[in-house]
């Protein structure tokens, strides 16, 4: 017992209180296997760049985002075995997992073309292993400037020489579970004393839809775009049945 508390003093009193309370819930891992784990968001080229050209709206509006504010909290990596899946639905079950608690609200818009991800918190120690899946939950910030808003993006729309400001918010509170990042490459692999990221990944296509994807796509389909807001000024907006949370290209539930 000593040991264990000499090696909380040497990762520092937060990350130690942060990981003691994690090999609490799971098990306790072996203290010399741990790394760090950092959480990104990230709403892509659609929100940094805007839907232009070729990728505007599915109605034709060209759009960019000012802000675009998401509120997360209770943000949690896990190691899964077998590897959750997402599309047939139900909890994820883990030997290992680490939270990241929040309410954080994180502005997407801050991103840059290049490196669209923006950061949502502080490095967390973490047991060594593949972290393979992720949820979170969207709750509406209490204070700030997205204050009763799980989502809010401010933004101008173009269309045919004519320009609107927009202010649209969803109040709902929403809760994603993802299973293993998809995309160019995989995340999550912790190794001692190494360091990992996981990424929220947000398609904000699933809203606006995409004028460059074929009338009859499903995301098309469910879409709303931009009409519904043409009028301009402040609109609320339901998320439900948008599958706006992703992890990477990998769909979450």
């Amino acid at each position: 017992m000593k040991e264990w508390w000499r090696w909380l003093g040497r990762q520092g009193l937060v990350g130690g209180l942060i990981l003691g309370l994690g090999l609490l819930g799971s098990g306790g891992p072996a203290l010399a296997g741990s790394g760090q784990l950092q959480f990104y968001a990230n709403g892509e080229e659609l929100i940094t760049e805007g839907f232009l050209a070729p990728k505007l709206s599915k109605d034709g509006w060209q759009l960019t985002f000012s802000h675009a504010y998401v509120t997360l909290a209770e943000i949690t990596a896990y190691q899964t075995s077998p590897p959750y899946d997402a599309q047939a639905g139900g909890d994820i079950s883990a030997t290992h997992k680490v939270t990241l608690a929040g309410p954080l609200t994180v502005d997407l818009a801050a991103g840059s073309p290049e490196e669209p991800p923006v950061p949502v918190g502080d490095s967390l120690a973490a047991p060594a292993g593949h972290y393979n899946a992720i949820s979170w939950r969207m709750p509406a910030a209490a204070a700030g400037p997205a204050a009763g808003y799980s989502l809010l993006l401010i933004g101008r729309a173009e269309k045919d020489g004519r320009q609107v400001d927009f202010r649209l918010g969803s109040r709902e509170e929403l809760r994603y579970q993802c299973g293993e990042f998809v995309g160019d490459e995989r995340k999550g692999f912790v190794v001692a004393g190494g360091r990992a990221d996981l990424e929220m990944t947000f398609h904000f296509d699933h809203l606006f839809g995409r004028a460059d994807k074929d009338d009859a796509d499903p995301m098309n389909l469910e879409a709303l775009g931009f009409a519904p807001f043409a009028a301009g000024g402040a609109h609320d907006l339901s998320l439900r049945g948008m599958h706006l949370g992703h992890a990477g290209e990998g769909h979450c539930r």
